[in-house]
């Protein structure tokens, strides 16, 4: 069985069991996974029940597919995401969006934790994704395309919407939100980098690097998506600020911004045309 026909019979196993079509998806992160609670949920499928879907290994991230309303919005939002570091290939790991797209979602919003390059930064604070850097080995789009699906050599000139970026910062300033803009690398991992490896992230133009994300948003994009991308920022890469940092540590700091993402999340599905 191809590709196509493994996202064609996970689409059709979801459309069983809920028909209508979503036009907003979310993707909850790493430490993030409360922001499900803002959603009134009304179907919720475990990724396990649906054919050829990846199952979370990481320990930071829940297992399921949440249908609901959030802004009194229909929304569709993945709670938990996958990893190229967890054994996934990229079509493996980008394969929800593939499914979402077929589900009807037009709009992407796509929450990370992340390590902070820019020494503006303060762990717990909270940065808008203006445009990200590829440093993953493996392309999603690599293999056969499907032209129904999109072109063969998408466009990435505005891989993040500008007009939700501005969105964000209106809503930001209205609420007296502090919030980044900025570049974001994506990396393999599952290691954190060294002092050496973020002092080169961020001569290169980065201001926050993560291991997930990219995959995803470039699926999106040749998929035709409006996309808008928030980080945490969990822990520092800059010099001077840099020290040893545990999954307990990542998770502390996503909890402190959870509550800024929620705002800036909640707002932005509410005022979505």
């Amino acid at each position: 069985m191809d590709y196509k026909q493994q996202v064609e019979q996970a689409t059709a196993y979801i459309q069983g069991i809920h028909p209508n079509p979503v036009a907003i998806g979310i993707i909850l992160g790493t430490g993030l996974g409360n922001l499900a609670t803002q959603i009134h949920v009304e179907l919720e499928i475990p990724y396990q029940d649906i054919p050829h879907f990846p199952i979370s290994t990481v320990e930071s991230h829940s297992g399921t597919l949440l249908f609901g309303h959030l802004a009194g919005k229909k929304v569709l939002a993945m709670k938990g995401r996958f990893h190229y570091y967890e054994g996934y290939s990229m079509k493996e790991v980008s394969f929800p969006i593939r499914v979402m797209k077929q589900l009807g979602v037009q709009t992407l919003l796509v929450s990370n934790a992340s390590g902070g390059l820019n020494p503006a930064q303060a762990v717990g604070e909270v940065m808008v994704i203006s445009d990200h850097i590829n440093l993953f080995s493996e392309n999603p789009l690599r293999g056969k395309n499907y032209e129904e699906w999109g072109p063969r050599f998408p466009d990435m000139s505005v891989p993040y919407s500008p007009r939700l970026i501005a969105l964000a910062l209106q809503i930001a300033q209205e609420r007296g939100i502090k919030l980044h803009t900025g570049v974001y690398c994506g990396v393999e991992g599952p290691n954190l980098e060294t002092p050496a490896e973020y002092s080169y992230l961020r001569i290169i133009g980065g201001d926050a690097v993560g291991m997930s994300t990219v995959p995803e948003v470039l699926v999106a994009c040749h998929s035709g998506m409006e996309v808008f991308g928030i980080s945490a920022i969990t822990d520092l890469g800059v010099v001077g600020k840099i020290h040893q940092v545990t999954l307990d540590d990542v998770l502390a700091a996503a909890a402190k911004a959870e509550p800024i993402m929620s705002q800036i999340l909640f707002e932005l599905v509410r005022r979505l045309d």
